[in-house]
């Protein structure tokens, strides 16, 4: 009778724990060590089943050890196990389950006696098979019946434990998806407003953009988006996206330029707990959390080669290993890449894989500088400015007719990124009414100054050479720039926040261009 309360107890204590939703590796600790109070075993092992492989997740026992709990078996080597799991019923295997080819389950990793006793359990929840316990004994002869029976009823409570366990997993990585989409998806309304401005231009030079991006939308073709530092190549991959079959799924970006070397694959592709230093949990990666829709891969010239094999990968068969695992991801993702640099000569100087080059540029766009579609300057000014009134709270601005017609003359080589920092300035210098060519910073026929303080640098220092490359390009408005700001990076009037980019983009670009 006090062995039935034992029991009782036991059997009630594990069911409140499975059911008020205890870590996994408690409950299996708890259920393996009630076992062990009513069922004599010197080994008890709990296994989950990974596709045709099962693999030791909890142990207990004077045999459990290390290279016990590493313990992983191949289903089709054991039929008995198999049978378990297809009666969904234990079996006490008698002697000669162990004879011929199926041989002991622990061959290689303990030492049984011939016809040791040993009882195989399995784990399910409805058509889903889980797993497998697996008790042993040194000592010879079959687990009696009543001990077949009562670790059923153990296995069912396990597997319970087993299932709560996956679908809480499942929620908490559902959990960390939407608050990593919280963080990097593009607003809602970002790929219609996208496609509004650009179906907005006036200009033939984007006429063509905007037509072939639309035909190349429905694909799920990688495109390589390719323009000047400031012309809006995110615009246009939103609107592509917004124009394409993916527009009520995930839009991701990330900057490769922005993410240290050491950490593009972790946050492209994820990784596991533990596989680098700081590596404290889990982290599912840009593609997993664009899965469905999306990822913009900016300034993809600067990828290092290691990240560009593995995303030649995806793109061929979509799918990855996160680092420091050995499973694989299967993602639907569509790529958008865009650059400002010249892959070409990055491909010819080792910089960047031919392959991969060949994979991205099967539809090329390029977006023509603000230079090239003066038609378009005042629409986007004029939008830029009621953004920011309806930031701040203050103006309105107006454009006067004299103020536009410099605008459209002026060569803006940072493109729309120059464009609105000017117009940011100038609403600072005047907090609402008509903005002058004065307040925008411009002189004579389009050509470039500063605020109306500080002696403007020559127009002629923004004047290209003949055929001049980008990078030559880039590097005299750079030059300029920090001869304008005294060398400043920081701050609101520093060279990072005119040329609008973050401090350690300009400065990482400065020491590519060999600029102090």
């Amino acid at each position: 009778m006090n062995r039935l309360v034992d029991y009782t107890a036991d059997l009630h204590d594990l069911a409140a724990l499975v059911a008020g939703g205890a870590d996994t590796d408690d409950v299996l600790d708890r259920a393996l060590a009630a076992l062990a109070a009513l069922i004599p075993h010197d080994l008890a092992v709990v296994f989950r089943l990974d596709g045709v492989r099962l693999r030791a997740v909890a142990a207990t026992g004077p045999l459990a050890s290390p290279r016990v709990r590493a313990h992983g078996l191949d289903l089709a080597k054991y039929p008995t196990i198999r049978r378990a799991l297809e009666l969904r019923t234990p079996i006490a295997m008698a002697e000669h389950n162990h004879a011929g080819e199926e041989g002991d389950p622990f061959d290689g990793v303990l030492d049984f006696p011939h016809g040791h006793a040993c009882m195989v359990v399995p784990l399910f929840a409805g058509e889903r098979s889980l797993g497998i316990i697996t008790m042993d004994g040194r000592a010879c002869g079959m687990y009696p019946p009543e001990h077949v029976r009562l670790a059923g009823v153990y296995g069912q409570l396990v597997s319970l434990a087993l299932l709560l366990a996956d679908q809480a997993s499942l929620l908490d990585r559902y959990r960390h998806q939407l608050k990593e989409q919280n963080q990097l998806l593009t607003e809602e309304v970002g790929g219609a407003d996208a496609c509004r401005r650009l179906e907005a231009s006036r200009a033939p030079a984007m006429a063509d953009v905007v037509r072939l991006a639309r035909q190349v939308a429905p694909a799920a073709l990688p495109v390589l988006i390719r323009g000047e530092t400031g012309t809006g190549k995110e615009v246009l991959a939103q609107a592509i996206h917004g124009w394409s079959p993916r527009v009520d799924g995930p839009f991701v970006k990330l900057n490769c330029s922005a993410i240290p070397e050491n950490l593009v694959e972790s946050e492209l592709f994820g990784h596991v707990k533990g596989a680098f230093s700081g590596a404290d949990r889990d982290r599912r990666g840009r593609f997993v959390t664009a899965n469905g829709g999306t990822l913009l891969l900016d300034e993809i010239g600067d990828m290092p080669l290691s990240a560009q094999a593995k995303l030649l990968r995806v793109l061929q068969s979509g799918t990855f290993e996160p680092v420091g695992a050995d499973r694989t991801v299967r993602v639907d993702v569509r790529v958008l890449a865009a650059t400002h640099v010249d892959l070409e000569k990055a491909v010819a100087e080792g910089r960047f894989r031919q392959d991969l080059y060949y994979r991205l540029a099967v539809f090329p766009l390029r977006i023509p500088p603000l230079r090239e579609r003066p038609e378009d300057i005042v629409a986007i000014a004029l939008e830029a400015l009621e953004a920011e009134s309806a930031r701040s709270r203050r103006g309105p601005w107006t454009l006067p007719s004299e103020t536009r017609a410099v605008m459209e003359r002026a060569p803006w080589p940072g493109n729309v990124r120059e464009l609105v920092n000017a117009l940011e300035r100038a609403t600072i210098l005047q907090g609402k009414g008509p903005l002058s060519v004065e307040h925008l910073g411009l002189l004579g026929q389009g050509g470039l100054s500063g605020p109306p303080a500080t002696p403007p640098p020559s127009p002629a220092a923004y004047a290209p050479p003949a055929l001049p490359s980008f990078e030559e390009n880039e590097r005299r408005y750079l030059a300029a720039l920090l001869d304008r700001t005294d060398g400043k990076l920081y701050g609101d009037d520093g060279a990072a926040a005119i040329a609008g980019l973050p401090p350690t983009t300009l400065r990482s670009r400065m020491v590519k261009l060999g600029l102090r």
